[in-house]
């Protein structure tokens, strides 16, 4: 499932550009996520977790840079990992590309992610609407960060890693599967064309 976000800041963009050269600090602004241990340049090994309803998964692995353009100011990281009780499994590519305005960014993400497991038996459309909210969390905290850092503050200390909340990720998960079911049963019915 492909899940995207775009949000901008008032930041040039070599300034953000900067940012996504500390990986730990990225993966630091998905919820539950950790990376504890550096192993290249370019693989970090970590933790995630997630809580959504009566599932926690503890998910172990690693985020590799498949690859990053200076010039396009372009990256894709490269995620997998399995539930450490072997209930399941989920990767996930992760592009991040920037768009100079000015004085100003844009980030565009898009998170292309596969789930199995204990995660992926409630349906596609729940589990699109969870990754949706931690892609929108991760968008938020990457934002106060970056912030953190052009005031000269340490981006560390700003909306520190949390595990993904069950209850926040549930009730806003909900609300947009309502919204959907909403809009399917008052939007007037449309025959199809004749032929």
């Amino acid at each position: 499932m492909l899940i995207t976000q775009t949000f901008d800041l008032n930041q040039p963009v070599d300034q953000v550009w900067t940012f996504f050269d500390n990986i730990p600090l990225v993966a630091a602004c998905i919820p539950g996520a950790d990376l504890t241990n550096q192993v290249s340049d370019t693989e970090y090994q970590g933790d995630v977790i997630i809580s959504a309803g009566p599932v926690k998964l503890e998910f172990t692995g690693a985020v590799k840079v498949k690859s990053r353009d200076d010039a396009k100011k372009a990256i894709v990281l490269d995620a997998a990992g399995a539930d450490k009780k072997g209930r399941g499994a989920a990767n996930a590519l992760l592009t991040v590309t920037l768009q100079p305005l000015g004085a100003s960014t844009r980030v565009n993400m898009n998170m292309d992610m596969a789930i199995s497991g204990a995660a992926a038996q409630y349906g596609r459309g729940l589990v699109q609407d969870v990754t949706a909210v931690l892609v929108n969390q991760t968008a938020d905290s990457m934002k106060l960060r970056m912030t953190a850092i052009a005031e000269g503050r340490d981006p560390m200390a700003v909306d520190a890693p949390q595990a993904a909340s069950g209850l926040a990720i549930g009730f806003t998960a909900f609300l947009r599967a309502a919204k959907r079911v909403f809009a399917r049963f008052f939007l007037p019915y449309q025959p199809a064309p004749s032929r």
